[in-house]
């Protein structure tokens, strides 16, 4: 008997492909601005990237914007802490779309020093609301779990749905990705207008929420910084099932 030959695979579309209202795309995700609305999606199968190890597969793609939208209905809910009004969210053609209102104003990485120290007090203070929302479970609001950005780095594992309860209230909810790039400031009063891209929040350990805010960069140790990743990453596999 013939052996068949298999179906033909749709050809890699490049997540680059302009569409309307698109102004950047990183190799994850898609952003959008329509009006007074930001969008970004997670990249569809098809849009995956081929780079110099083969095609890049978006990790969490889906559960990281689920997991922000329900961080942001949840932190307007029960705190003050400036961040954008969900619009909706919802799975579409193989992708996964978050909708915002666009917040205007300019990122903190862009002020300099001496204004940065104003926002630096403001943000610790919303930071410190955070800390009194407490849990006996880690993850983000609904029980989805998306360790740190610095913490998935350091391991393969992705479900992290299996961690034990403690027995008492010790986790308090953190951003757990809270660079300068992630505070939009209004440049007029130096006020914070929104603590933008919860992927990575949810109740945790206080440690997890390292203050990468002090300095420009990314939210991953540099140079002579401490790196508590390793440290992270034993505690989470600690309390697996």
């Amino acid at each position: 008997m013939a052996v068949p030959h298999p179906p033909p695979q749709p050809q890699l579309q490049t997540a680059l492909t302009a569409e309307e209202g698109c102004f950047a795309t990183s190799a994850d995700r898609k952003y959008y601005r329509r009006g007074n609305a930001f969008i970004k999606r997670c990249l569809r199968t098809r849009e995956f990237l081929l780079g110099r190890h083969g095609i890049h597969v978006p990790r969490l793609r889906k559960e990281s914007l689920r997991n922000e939208a329900d961080t942001l209905r949840f932190i307007r809910r029960f705190t003050d802490v400036p961040v954008p009004l969900v619009f909706c969210d919802f799975e579409d053609d193989d992708a996964y779309y978050l909708i915002t209102e666009y917040v205007e104003g300019v990122s903190m990485a862009d002020l300099p020093g001496h204004q940065k120290d104003v926002v630096i007090a403001e943000l610790e203070g919303h930071l410190a609301k955070l800390k009194t929302l407490t849990s006996d479970r880690m993850g983000g609001p609904t029980g989805i779990v998306i360790p740190p950005y610095r913490v998935l780095c350091e391991t393969e594992r992705d479900d992290w749905s299996q961690l034990r309860p403690s027995e008492h209230r010790e986790y308090v909810f953190c951003h757990n990705d809270c660079s300068q790039h992630n505070v939009i400031v209004d440049p007029a009063t130096l006020k914070i207008a929104a603590i933008v891209d919860w992927e990575y929040a949810g109740f945790y350990p206080p440690r997890f929420e390292f203050p990468f805010y002090n300095r420009k960069g990314p939210s991953v140790a540099l140079g002579e910084e401490v790196d508590d990743t390793e440290e992270l990453l034993r505690f989470l596999n600690s309390r697996l099932v």
